[in-house]
């Protein structure tokens, strides 16, 4: 038998299938897509431009930080804006959906320093693909509070960067820290509190667009860099009227070869499950000259771009997701968490849909709703007008759900552990829907006072809903012992899972 997965008290999602051993009825593993909202951003400043991908957002002490870059690229003459070098950027926010541009006044742009440029490189390095975090580090002197990886232009690679307030920035070295890549990508590290190291991701090809990661004690040695392994969920809601173990989902749980060619990685521990890594990765394709390629939005704008390179006016990109739990080997979602979309002009284009580095917690448009995910996704990329960064939202845990239509389903965890007192879940329901849970001990035979008959029928839509059956809620006496997690399912998804105190907080 296959030892018991230790989860204490964290949360669990359903995002690499990793807890599941069999599904059965109608019950499969649904991946959710975000919801577009406000444009929060037009980068139409001098020194911004077309090319605004490689963004980083993140929550910062009462505030919110945005970095993105400023980049013009030019197709039509004596249309465009002229084509110019890049820069790195500078927003803050006190909500995360009203962004403001401030004036720095660091560096001088054509003869001026009213601007809100952050970075121009320096010391052999620069502006490209600029990636700054704050470092968690409890170790980290207060002088390198921000640290960033950008692309060098002397010597090829990866330099090291810090600040101490997020804004004035300076090399940590002078040379390199890490050479083997192609870098022209958004090259992200952070401080993983987990495992107690820095990670990093950068781009480098592998019979196509694909990722390396490397990890280092002080940001300056880095290991050798290995490139990713995969996991493929290829058809993970796949129904099945009889009991199915996920080793019959084909790839679920089993490495597999390329997935798909990744541009971007975007990779970063969920903040409020942090063993888990997400990615959401660019998905980069070009399927040529199609019929469906000339009916895309501004066919003649497509023809002009591949003048230079035919992939300027065929590729496609679009956004993914993936996860992780020991930073190298992922489970890739192959189906699109993020279309280009239902749009007559601005989508469909080769830098479309490219999303942000980093996740934050925003209030809910809903006066009465929950806290939400916000994350930023560029559009109108390399066009002819300025690029624009659109917020898009998405329910907190709301990745992956367990879900199951009226007719009914179940899922069976694999053996666990937990410590805790009672079960918490983030779950919505119709209202003709329910969950149900039952605990079983190791072998499958259902727990006397936790049984599925015990339990009390949860409906509703909720984020940390504490699950009963006939004697209560508190699971204590169960704490430490290896169990197994039943849940039955109608018209309902189930989020996220976790084992807490008796006053759960979300």
């Amino acid at each position: 038998m296959t030892a018991p997965l230790a989860i204490g008290a964290r949360r669990e999602l359903f995002v690499d299938g990793v807890l599941v051993e069999k599904l059965a009825g109608r019950a499969a593993l649904r991946l959710h897509h975000p919801m577009p909202q406000e444009v929060a951003l037009v980068t139409d400043r001098p020194w911004e431009g077309n090319g605004t991908n490689y963004v980083t957002v993140f929550a910062d002490e009462g505030r919110f930080r945005m970095y993105y870059r400023g980049c013009q690229y030019s197709y039509l003459e004596g249309r465009d804006r002229p084509a110019h070098r890049d820069v790195y950027c500078y927003a803050e926010s006190s909500d995360g959906i009203r962004w403001t541009r401030p004036d720095l006044g660091l560096h001088e742009w054509e003869g001026t320093r009213h601007n809100n440029i952050v970075w121009l490189g320096g010391g052999g390095a620069n502006a490209e693909n600029f990636a700054p975090f704050r470092d968690t580090n409890p170790d980290c002197p207060p002088a390198a509070r921000y640290k960033a990886l950008g692309v060098g232009a002397v010597v090829p690679g990866l330099y090291a960067a810090c600040s101490p307030d997020g804004i004035r920035w300076s090399l940590l070295a002078s040379e390199p820290v890490i050479t083997r890549g192609d870098f022209d990508s958004h090259n992200v590290a952070f401080f993983d509190t987990e495992r107690g190291e820095y990670r990093e991701y950068h781009r480098h090809g592998r019979a196509g667009r694909d990722i390396r990661t490397a990890v280092s004690r002080d940001f300056v040695h880095w290991s050798d860099p290995e490139y990713l392994e995969y996991a493929a969920l290829v058809d993970p809601g796949r129904p099945d009227a009889a009991a199915m173990d996920v080793k019959d989902v084909p790839g679920a749980g089993h490495p597999v070869g390329r997935v798909s060619e990744l541009y971007t990685n975007q990779v970063a521990p969920y903040y409020r499950a942090p063993h888990l890594l997400l990615g959401f990765p660019t998905r980069y394709l070009d399927r040529g000259w199609t019929a469906s390629a000339r009916a895309l939005p501004r066919p003649e704008y497509r023809q002009v771009r591949a003048a230079r390179s035919r992939r300027e006016g065929t590729a496609l990109t679009d956004g993914m997701l993936m996860a992780s739990r020991d930073g190298r080997l992922f489970h890739v979602w192959p189906e699109s968490f993020l279309r280009p979309g239902l749009r007559l002009r601005d989508s469909w284009f080769y830098g479309d849909t490219y999303q942000c580095w980093g996740l934050i917690e925003t209030a809910s448009n809903l006066e009465d709703g929950p806290p939400e995910l916000s994350f930023f996704v560029t559009e109108r990329t390399l066009q002819d007008v300025p690029a624009v960064l659109r917020r898009y939202t998405l329910r907190l845990d709301g990745f992956v759900s367990l879900a199951a239509p009226l007719a009914g389903g179940e899922l069976l965890t694999r053996p666990l552990t937990f410590t805790g007192s009672t079960l918490q879940i983030n779950f919505s329901t119709s209202a003709a829907g329910s969950v149900r849970v039952e605990l079983q001990d190791a072998e499958g035979r259902p727990i006397p006072g936790f049984t599925l008959d015990e339990c009390d029928e949860q409906y509703g839509d909720q984020l940390d809903r504490l699950v009963s059956w006939s004697g209560g809620s508190d699971v204590h006496r169960l704490s430490g012992q290896p169990v197994r997690l039943r849940f039955c399912l109608r018209d309902a998804d189930v989020y996220a899972f976790r084992f807490c105190s008796r006053s759960p907080a979300t």
